[in-house]
């Protein structure tokens, strides 16, 4: 049995929890070979967030589970801007002298990138921090949020859908496309994850990007977004994509869809009053645009979610220390 090590630090958002058990577990339904075993580890404060606030869960495992292990995935968590605990860096090293595959979803490459592991390498993070995490290690090779990247046996992702992307190479590459395609099939419940208190906008478009951000609810063109930048259209384009590895117009879009599921997953606000709130204008709108992103509709993902957090606290225990 192939084991899989999650490595799961303080903040770790409530999709990275959810989505690899459920592509894992699809995989013994559609193939042969013997099935994962995942293994959540707590590092150091270990909570995890769902909706408005964070809940405790007890693991089995601290970082004494990453022995053993043939894959080590970083989950993104709060804080990933701040230098990790001694003993993260520390474990994840010795993995990899062992051999492991290794990789990151979303913020958690910041995690792997104070290893030193990633110098030289190219990498990926969630889309908002691209620009911090290229200042934060300039050695690394920062690549665009668009998908996942490989670089020998590193993997990382944006963090999109729980790290969906980087799920679906690592059973790519141990069971093969059609496997990849079942599991993928398989996942019903696709809920996207931005960086605990990450804050886009630290660079020179700091300030129009907060005003995007801002007034996300209102009509905004390229025009006037460029006005506010106080730069033509093509400079800005050029620039905004320098720091987000997003056009101005996507990165609204995500924005907007964002600010829809923080609605539909903290009341009963019907859809049309939610398209009106985020910048959607009709329902239709809003609809075909989640859709696109997210792969589900705005009703199936308010009940979606409702499950998960259901699931994960109901009857919980309250953490305890790694190991």
């Amino acid at each position: 049995m192939a084991v899989v090590a999650l490595l799961a630090l303080d903040g770790i958002p409530g999709p990275q929890l959810t989505t690899p058990g459920m592509l894992l577990g699809a995989v013994p339904h559609s193939c042969d070979r013997a099935p994962y075993e995942l293994r959540v580890c707590a590092g150091p404060g270990f909570r995890a967030t769902a909706g408005p606030g964070p809940f405790g869960l007890t693991t089995r495992w601290g970082l004494d589970g990453l022995d053993g292990a043939a894959t080590v995935i970083v989950a993104g968590h709060h804080g990933f801007r701040d230098a990790p605990p001694a003993a993260v860096p520390d474990a994840l090293r010795a993995a990899a002298d062992r051999g492991c595959r290794i990789g990151a979803v979303g913020t958690g490459t910041f995690t792997l990138a104070a290893t030193g592991l990633l110098d030289g390498r190219r990498a990926t993070t969630d889309w908002r921090c691209v620009g911090e995490l290229a200042a934060d290690h300039p050695r690394v090779v920062v690549a665009p949020a668009e998908e996942a990247v490989a670089d020998g046996p590193f993997l990382t992702s944006a963090g999109v859908l729980g790290g969906k992307d980087l799920w679906l190479r690592l059973i790519e590459e141990d069971h093969g496309e059609r496997v990849r395609r079942e599991a993928d099939r398989r996942l019903f419940l696709r809920l996207p994850d931005g960086p605990p208190g990450a804050a886009g906008g630290d660079g020179a478009l700091g300030p129009t990007i907060r005003w995007m951000e801002a007034g996300s609810h209102r009509p905004l063109t390229l025009t006037e977004i460029a006005a506010h930048a106080g730069t033509g259209v093509r400079t800005l384009s050029h620039r905004f994509r320098a720091e987000t590895g997003l056009s101005p117009l996507q990165y609204l879009l995500r924005v907007r869809v964002e600010r829809a599921q923080q609605l539909l997953e903290r009341g009963d606000l019907p859809v049309e009053h939610i398209a009106a709130r985020t910048g959607f204008g009709t329902p239709a709108n809003l609809r075909h645009q989640f859709q696109r992103l997210n792969g589900t509709t705005p009703g199936v993902y308010r009940a979606a979610f409702r499950s998960m957090v259901t699931m994960f606290t109901e009857d919980t225990p309250r953490t305890r220390g790694p190991g």
